[in-house]
């Protein structure tokens, strides 16, 4: 039974990131299975408006203020009309959320359950306990997911964590992890350089990604190992300081900070490596690492100053290897044998790293298939298709009626319960207003975006095209 879904998150494109692809990926899976999909995020710049992408997919980016890395600021009743009018207009029958940061998340499952629909919501990160962050987050958390029809997690470990932060039955909960697309990340052996091992780093640089633990072992890893340097992508508050500590040590040659990496130059940048390297203090799924994987397969040339400086001793089979620190869901992503494992610690991060050196210096690795490994174990189709077992699920469960609402709500604290049952209780008030001053009737339903006639269209002109091609061959 095809769905008209709606995913709402703060994070999309043209930000990048593992959310913003995840988003696009799934939202292209489902619309071709026959489902109407359509993305609900905040503006970027003078990105405002609907938008429509690859295939039809339209994107609405909802202008609100934006507080923190793409993080907007909570806006929970202002929200309410411009998305009650999205979801009258596309008829929309499911609201998927994505993301515990995401205010737009949170918000649009609280609305979306007050006007009867169906709600999902997907955790893509791990949170402690603990510190203050934590604790305000985890409570926001519950409050969302005490009235939700199922939620989804990226890894068992993420699901451990998701069913003890918002005290979920664990009945309610799924594992469905990320996937990659395996043919945008084809080896190239001839792009890294021969001269150095070339270590690359493709991150967000914030603490949560383990950047002050890459600012401490870079430097012991560059005197150690001469011929070795790095290529670090990625852009964040932390980037002052690894350029500080480039400063420090004089390592302007043999650190390079390329900023921010668009998603589709992500490639470009793996295949220039020999090792991949992930820092990571808490990491729900990485999918930095199975990109990397997929990326590395084939043959370096292995140049040695023992021999000349420009002199080939062999060519080596090629892989990119990966060391990760083992935190969270990283070790459920890849087999053992594509990955090397280290404690999120210095001493332990340096000894790894050095290891993964002395492995490609001297060490003949066996060449591994691991492009074709990945692209069947990790596949958009089959997240897609799992994905809609999840909304078969739901749309099978009744709607709890307002009374069964404030009382899971009640549950949630002694006095958060009450101040939770008020906001819903408020909520239901705004939307009864809003459906006699606006109402249903009032507002004109879109058109469906005809998929498979485009893609019917869209393989007569490749055929017409390769025709033309191979005429003129011919000729």
């Amino acid at each position: 039974m095809p769905y008209n879904i709606c995913m709402v998150s703060d994070f999309f494109y043209p930000n990048v990131g593992g959310v913003e692809s995840h988003l696009y990926q799934l939202s292209q899976r489902l619309s071709q299975r026959g489902h109407k999909v359509i993305i609900v995020t905040h503006s970027y710049g003078q990105r405002t408006g609907v938008r429509y992408l690859t295939n039809g997919l339209k994107v609405y980016y909802v202008p609100t203020m934006i507080i923190y890395s793409s993080a907007t600021f909570p806006n929970l009743y202002g929200f309410f009309p411009i998305f009650r009018n999205i979801v009258i207009r596309e008829n929309i029958d499911i609201v998927h959320g994505h993301g515990a940061f995401s205010s737009l998340c949170h918000e649009a499952i609280l609305h979306g359950r007050t006007m009867g629909l169906k709600a999902c919501f997907t955790d893509h990160s791990l949170f402690g306990f603990a510190d203050a962050s934590s604790i305000l987050t985890n409570k926001l958390l519950k409050f969302t997911l005490s009235d939700i029809d199922h939620v989804i997690c990226v890894s068992h470990t993420s699901k451990e964590n998701t069913v003890l932060r918002a005290a979920l039955s664990p009945r309610h909960v799924s594992v469905i992890p990320n996937a990659v697309v395996a043919s945008q990340f084809l080896p190239d052996p001839t792009a890294a350089d021969p001269n150095f091992i070339t270590i690359v780093v493709i991150s967000r640089l914030v603490y949560r990604k383990g950047m002050d633990l890459l600012v401490a072992i870079i430097p012991r890893i560059c005197a150690m190992h001469p011929k070795v340097k790095f290529i670090i992508g990625g852009d964040g508050p932390k980037r002052i300081d690894l350029e500080q500590m480039r400063e420090k040590h004089l390592l302007h040659d043999r650190v390079e900070l390329i900023g921010s990496v668009p998603h589709h130059d992500v490639r470009n940048v793996l295949i220039q490596g020999h090792i991949f390297l992930n820092t990571s203090l808490t990491e729900a799924f990485c999918i930095a690492i199975v990109e990397a994987a997929c990326a590395g397969q084939g043959l370096y040339s292995f140049f040695s100053r023992l021999s000349g400086p420009n002199t080939v001793i062999n060519f080596l089979p090629y892989r990119l290897l990966v060391v990760s620190t083992k935190v969270g869901g990283v070790p459920e992503v890849l087999p053992r044998h594509m990955i090397n494992y280290a404690k999120p610690e210095e001493d332990d991060l340096v000894i790894a790293v050095s290891k993964a050196i002395h492995m490609i210096r001297y060490e003949v690795v066996k060449p591994a298939t691991f492009n074709d490994e990945l692209k069947d174990k990790y596949s958009w189709k089959n997240v897609a298709e799992r994905t809609e077992k999840v909304y078969d699920l739901i749309s099978m469960t009744q709607n709890s009626p307002l009374i069964e609402r404030l009382r899971r709500y009640y549950g949630c604290g002694l006095y958060a319960g009450k101040i939770f049952c008020m906001v819903i209780a408020l909520d239901y008030l705004f939307w009864i207003f809003l459906e006699i001053v606006f109402p249903r009737d009032t507002i004109e339903r879109a058109q469906r975006f005809p998929y498979k006639k485009y893609q019917t269209f869209e393989y007569s002109k490749r055929c017409e095209l390769s025709t033309t091609t191979d005429s003129k061959k011919d000729i």
